[in-house]
């Protein structure tokens, strides 16, 4: 844009030739054109002041994913001139086709665990956050890596949204991100990179896994800074990340699974290896997730690790596609009578649609005085026995979805 006001200024482009257009994009030293992040954005933008866009070719292919825009990509700046001076055609950038459909894993693959399974099931219904503790070998990481193939296909605003998010942060972006995206990273990833940052701000990785599945793997490993600022994504649904330049939120609404050992070792309770740390060192350890963090988590599970002849021995179990029939069946539901998953529902809502019966209602009150729940506990309980109800079809929740529920609320 620099280049062509002052090629318009001294007179070799036409300034009229230049109103019709947004432009963007970097110059090189030889006179090429740079790909640049937010092209999706940079559309969306053109599209509301009414204007065209002009970008470099790449970025206009992710621009161009946008409808009811025109969007014209050139590969350097003498194109553009020769373009506006109407000696050159430039033809309207094309969007690349989506990214081929990843394989998708299958539940079978995972011997034994059914707990754990059944409890992927609901987080997916229900987007309900789950904790799996186990220890090494058991089977966490593989669970985890399948629970986006039992989640919904994004809508075409959603897939938009996302596809807008992951542009934004100058990943390269080949079409609309239609299936719900997966973020695992590293337990040393920084503070900006987990929650965003940077002298301009770009989204981190909770806002990539928006729409989709954070895991974060070895849970306590993570920096005791990064954990808590999960707190507010998990919460509100969004992150608002504050630098002196800029202050920007960014969408942030994830399904959070993360993974952890029972104890330093990882080898507490396990049936044939002897755990060798303390019991100071097992509660330092499970004291690296606060309390304000732990309540978020939904459902908490322990998946135990399978001797060699239990694993022989354990059924195949149901695969994903069967499982999924269900949690799209419970999605319906759900949708028809709130307008969201039980997940998100809170306050007055919850109260209104989760339908109890008085015996469940009592033994929910019951369990809350003898577990000593808080508030956001106790409506966390009440969400998840309402997604239990939603995947057996049930109109009201009974005693036993309630049961259900409370068996998902392990103590670390």
């Amino acid at each position: 844009p620099i280049a062509l006001g002052l090629l318009a200024a001294q007179g070799v482009v036409p300034l009229e030739a230049l109103s019709p257009f947004a432009l963007a994009g970097e110059l090189g030293l030889d006179g090429s054109l740079r790909p640049i992040p937010g092209a999706v954005n940079l559309a969306l933008g053109a599209l509301a002041e009414g204007k065209k866009l002009l970008l470099p070719e790449e970025s206009a292919k992710e621009a161009a994913l946008v409808e009811g825009v025109e969007v014209y990509g050139a590969g350097g700046l003498q194109e553009v001139v020769a373009f506006l001076r109407g000696e050159g055609p430039l033809g309207r950038a094309e969007p690349e086709e989506g990214p081929e459909a990843l394989e998708v894993l299958d539940l079978r693959d995972v011997k034994g665990q059914a707990k754990a399974k059944r409890a992927l099931e609901i987080a997916a219904a229900g987007l309900h956050h789950l904790l799996l503790v186990g220890s090494p070998g058991s089977g966490k990481t593989m669970l985890a890596r399948r629970l986006p193939f039992l989640l919904p296909p994004l809508s075409q605003e959603a897939a938009l949204e996302v596809t807008r998010i992951h542009s934004a942060a100058g990943r390269p972006v080949r079409g609309l991100l239609k299936t719900p995206p997966f973020r695992a990273p590293h337990h040393t990833v920084s503070y900006a990179g987990l929650i965003g940052g940077g002298a301009l701000p770009k989204p981190g990785e909770v806002s990539l896994a928006h729409r989709g599945v954070l895991f974060l793997d070895e849970f306590p490993e993570f920096s005791r800074e990064a954990l808590e600022a999960l707190r507010q994504p998990l919460e509100d649904g969004v992150v608002t990340v504050a630098r002196a330049r800029a202050s920007l939120t960014f969408p942030a609404r994830f399904l959070l699974v993360a993974a952890m050992n029972p104890c330093p070792c990882g080898w507490h309770g396990d049936p044939e290896r002897p755990c060798a740390c303390t019991p100071a060192a097992q509660r330092r350890y499970a004291g690296r997730i606060s309390g304000p963090l732990l309540d978020r988590f939904d459902l908490v599970v322990e998946v135990p690790r399978l001797t060699p002849l239990e694993l022989a021995r354990a059924p195949e179990g149901e695969g994903t596609e069967a499982v999924r029939e269900r949690v799209l069946r419970a999605r319906e539901r759900m949708l028809a009578r709130q307008g969201r998953p039980n997940g998100e529902l809170s306050g007055r809502a919850l109260r209104e649609h989760a339908h109890l019966t008085p015996g469940a209602q009592a033994l929910l009150q019951a369990a809350a005085k003898r577990m000593l729940l808080s508030a956001r506990s106790y409506d966390r309980l009440l969400r998840v026995a309402r997604t239990v109800a939603d995947l057996q079809g049930a109109e009201r929740v009974e005693e036993a979805h309630v049961a259900e529920a409370l068996a998902y609320r392990k103590a670390l």
